[in-house]
């Protein structure tokens, strides 16, 4: 299909994966309607920014940081859950900021992230069969019975108001000066304090607020530019209904956007180049991110942007690669060939946490490795580095919780202390203090020649 013949329900016609099945679809129309004449989200005019910045980080003027949940939960819609997340980010965007000497995007996996496919349409529980949980959009996730798994349209609509919850209270504290860098709350590095780095840090801290004190004395920082900062949401999309009802045409340049994030991505399980999430997004003016794994061809890979973005817009695509520790090096410098060989537009991000989940050995849970994240965003960099591109970003699933999901990091965590805290109910995050480290470390790569 041409970009001419788009509609906001083509997709409709396509093959889709991993969308749950509604008993009831008149009751799923029912509530699509109800969300699709309901205020949009976010604006347009936040969207174009989101880009502008985005195409920035593809060429290297600016440095993306997007990171939380792997599935945000409905009962963590609470103040001190979202501070925490706001807070994380925050201060690893402050640290990435001073380390690479470009401005930071921010870009939360929050307000919005309700869905996840499943690798299996059934999970067995307590010896009965029933429907995998597939994000709070779709089921509920604590409740063991087949009627609590069964796909409920009306989630959908509560999945709505809590991401308009959720902006609503980021967009008051960022307005209210909850960003500004002097509050101290912003720097209780306490929790890391046992990291053989831990002068280092503490030393960038130091710098960081004298460089702010040194030049408000002189005027040469605006009050606000310190005060305040943009911050961008974005999701999944995954459940298509849901986008679709969301997705709005702009009167003032007749471009559809989706108005339920600023940024929303495809999943390495559902970028079909013939099927019906490819075709959806192709359509959208939204900055669009793609996970891309080490099985990634080149051919592939330049028939799938040249679908997303055939007019080659800058800012258009950010491709996430998620490979693995060891795979980069081997896989992305031809990936990065070829793009530039047909200079197609794109920014490239690292999603160093898919690759490199593991089964502890002594708790059996899904875990992570500190060292492997570390390691596969060092490939990235040289890779990048090596052959004249830019990494763009990075993508992580963290929390500003103290959480036991991750081993390794500033707490040295070891398989033996995962079950003291280990509360995700799907893929591990990272916590506070792993996540201020990665950040004290990225900008070390950032700045290696």
């Amino acid at each position: 299909m041409s970009l001419l013949k788009w509609n906001k329900s083509g997709w409709r016609d396509l093959p889709i994966k991993h969308q749950p099945i509604y008993a009831d679809n008149a009751k799923l129309d029912e509530v699509l309607g109800i969300i699709g004449n309901l205020p949009p989200l976010v604006f347009s005019g936040e969207v174009e920014n989101l880009k502008a910045e985005i195409a920035q980080a593809g060429r290297g003027e600016r440095f993306i940081l997007q990171g939380g949940d792997c599935a945000e939960l409905f009962r963590d819609c609470s103040s001190q859950k979202i501070v925490n997340k706001l807070k994380i980010l925050l201060q690893m965007s402050v640290i990435l900021a001073y380390g690479a000497k470009k401005p930071v995007v921010r870009i939360g996996r929050i307000a919005g992230q309700y869905a996840k496919p499943r690798s299996s349409p059934t999970e067995v529980i307590n010896g009965v069969e029933m429907a995998s949980y597939m994000g709070d959009a779709v089921n509920n996730f604590e409740a063991y019975s087949t009627e609590a798994r069964t796909p409920n349209p009306d989630r959908l609509l509560s999945a709505y108001f809590y991401s308009a919850s959720s902006l609503n209270f980021i967009r008051a504290m960022i307005d209210g000066g909850f960003a500004d860098l002097h509050h101290p709350h912003q720097w209780d590095l306490y929790s890391f304090e046992n990291s053989p780095r831990w002068e280092d840090y503490q030393t960038v801290i130091e710098r960081i607020l004298d460089a702010l004190e040194f030049m408000q004395a002189f005027g040469g920082i605006e009050t606000d530019s310190i005060r305040r900062v943009d911050f961008f949401t974005s999701h999944e999309g995954l459940l298509l209904g849901y986008e679709e009802a969301l997705t709005r045409k702009s009167p003032i340049t007749n471009k559809y956007y989706n108005l339920g994030a600023h940024m929303l991505w495809i999943g390495e399980r559902t970028r079909d180049i013939d099927g019906a999430h490819v075709e959806y997004f192709r359509g959208i003016d939204n900055p669009v991110g793609v996970k891309i794994g080490a099985s990634t061809t080149t051919d592939y890979l330049i028939k799938l942007l040249e679908k997303l973005n055939p007019e080659n817009e800058e800012g258009k695509v950010m491709l996430i690669t998620r490979f693995g520790a060891g795979k980069a090096e081997k896989v992305l410098p031809s990936l990065i060939k070829a793009v530039k060989a047909e200079d197609i537009n794109v920014t490239w991000s690292c999603d160093p946490m898919h690759g490199n989940t593991i089964t502890a050995n002594e708790s059996g849970v899904k875990t992570r490795d500190f060292e492997a994240i570390l390691t596969e965003l060092r490939e990235n960099f040289i890779a990048h580095r090596d052959n004249g591109s830019y990494l763009g970003g990075v993508h992580f699933e963290l929390t500003g919780d103290n959480v036991t999901e991750c081993i390794g990091g500033a707490g040295a965590l070891k398989d033996a202390d995962l079950c003291s805290n280990y509360e995700t109910f799907c893929d591990p995050r990272m916590n506070y203090s792993q996540g201020l480290e990665m950040a004290f470390l990225i900008a070390g790569l950032l700045n290696e020649k």
